[in-house]
């Protein structure tokens, strides 16, 4: 048995996703091997990330700013708008380099079975953001059976806007694939290959 505050921060390193006892308790271990400074900058680092990360008030995505780098850009296309479930897919795609527009981030999906309706994530701020410019919403939810009914939730409740075109990620990406595993070429054929809804 570790002592207290030793065994305090393996449980919380075990509250990490994907992190089993055996790899908090490396992780813990490190932290003891580490200088003093180093330990002060990392915990430093993570009371900034804490204390200065928000959600962009326009998009979703995170910053540290008023709005996010993509909403704040004046050289981003303002007439499509890519709806994705959470800021690191926002990462994903724009490390490909083939998308010029605005993203719109959900933080989640519907989920029946965990509780989680339409009102409970960042949907409704999207259709806030529909103005007479907007020519296509690019549905990039994960190809999953929550990524599947949200992508179907948004498709119906846009049927309203005529003018716009509605798109999703082409196939490409497995099924039960989230959009951040997925491989530069992979993704960027599913960019490309997007089908209207």
């Amino acid at each position: 048995m570790y002592p207290s505050s030793l065994e305090k921060l393996i449980e919380q390193f075990r509250s990490l996703p994907s992190v089993g006892r055996k790899t908090a308790e490396r992780y813990a271990m490190a932290v003891l091997e580490m200088p003093e400074e180093k330990v002060e900058n990392f915990a430093e680092l993570l009371q900034d990330v804490l204390h200065k990360i928000k959600r962009c008030p326009v998009c979703g995505n995170l910053t540290e700013n008023e709005q996010c780098e993509v909403c704040s850009s004046k050289e981003r296309d303002r007439t499509t708008i890519c709806v994705v479930q959470q800021p690191k897919d926002v990462m994903a795609l724009e490390k490909l380099g083939q998308y010029n527009g605005l993203y719109h981030v959900l933080h989640g999906a519907i989920s029946t079975v965990k509780g989680v309706l339409p009102e409970d994530i960042n949907i409704e701020s999207l259709f806030e953001r529909i103005d007479e410019n907007t020519k296509e919403i690019i549905i990039a939810t994960n190809s999953t059976l929550e990524g599947d009914t949200t992508a179907l939730y948004l498709t119906k409740r846009l049927k309203e806007y005529e003018n716009i075109s509605v798109t999703r990620l082409a196939s490409g990406l497995p099924s039960g694939g989230n959009l951040d595993y997925a491989d530069d070429v992979t993704l960027m054929r599913a960019f490309q290959g997007r089908i209207k809804q």
